[in-house]
């Protein structure tokens, strides 16, 4: 089997690769690679691979500049994923698109189901919403996997943003009234090969196990850094409401995922994001 994937410089890209089943051919693109945001560079990279499956971990991340580039942000997040799934069904491979909990508007105390009502707060949410409508018309057949808080010991992402802010400081302050599911970015890669070779289709979603703030996270990264060695002194941890941290784009104050289906359909849950947050810790300290 041959397998396609785009993004393959961020952390869910890396970790396609490096998760990838034995036997499987991958074929790696980052952005050097393949420019997603020209139509016509999407396109030949598909047919001149002509992959048994499609992966588009590529996306538009950054939540609040996406605020002041909508354009750009829906380029990538909407337009190329509605090219990539295109090229991938006009070659007959599978199409996998990584999606996210923002479009959904947070205003629930339940978990949110895959056939929930969405309402995206911001230009990130609203654009990788559009990218899923794109996917599903280009790809009825396509596979759309929402996640939630994904981090990995590699890249820019929330615990290596901390574990940089804890070396730096004496405490730190984060908001406590945004709750979700941190999600290690080998967790995710997993699921979405095994979900692919179970020939999963349509919405799917899927997170590590558990809840948190973006404040229990925080005390997680500090508790296991410090078991670890990674830090050296004792990190005050102070939690804070949104409002005391104002930012461009408006996040969802609840955004926990319903995995219901997608553990039923991987025939297991996946491990709380504690244990999954100590693996990575323990990937970054092995690192040095």
């Amino acid at each position: 089997m041959k397998a396609l994937i785009f993004g393959a410089g961020g952390q869910v890209g890396r970790a396609l690769v490096t998760m990838a089943p034995g036997g499987v051919e991958v074929l790696a693109l980052g952005r050097a690679g393949c420019d997603i945001a020209e139509r016509g560079a999407v396109v030949r990279a598909v047919t001149a691979a002509r992959p048994d499956v499609v992966f588009n971990a590529a996306a538009y991340t950054a939540v609040d500049r996406a605020e002041s580039e909508p354009e750009l942000a829906r380029r990538i997040n909407a337009d190329a994923a509605g090219w990539i799934a295109a090229a991938a069904r006009s070659v007959g491979a599978r199409n996998v698109h990584v999606s996210t909990d923002f479009v959904f508007d947070g205003n629930t105390c339940h978990p949110y189901r895959p056939g929930d009502i969405v309402g995206p707060l911001g230009v990130y949410g609203r654009t990788k919403l559009d990218g899923e409508k794109e996917v599903a018309a280009a790809d009825p057949d396509a596979l759309i996997v929402r996640t939630a808080w994904v981090y990995a010991a590699a890249g820019a992402n929330f615990m290596n943003t901390m574990l940089r802010l804890m070396r730096e400081r004496d405490s730190v302050c984060v908001v406590a009234d945004q709750i979700g599911t941190p999600t290690y970015a080998s967790s995710l890669a997993s699921a979405l090969w095994d979900l692919h070779s179970f020939g999963a289709a349509g919405v799917h979603h899927f997170t590590d196990s558990g809840v948190a703030s973006w404040y229990d996270f925080a005390v997680a990264i500090a508790e296991e850094a410090q078991t670890t060695g990674l830090l050296d002194r004792t990190i005050s941890v102070r939690p804070i409401t949104t409002e005391q941290h104002p930012t461009p784009a408006r996040r969802p104050t609840f955004s926990v995922l319903d995995k219901t289906a997608t553990w039923e359909a991987l025939g297991q849950p996946a491990p709380h994001w504690r244990v999954r947050l100590r693996a990575a810790i323990n990937e970054l300290g092995s690192h040095g």
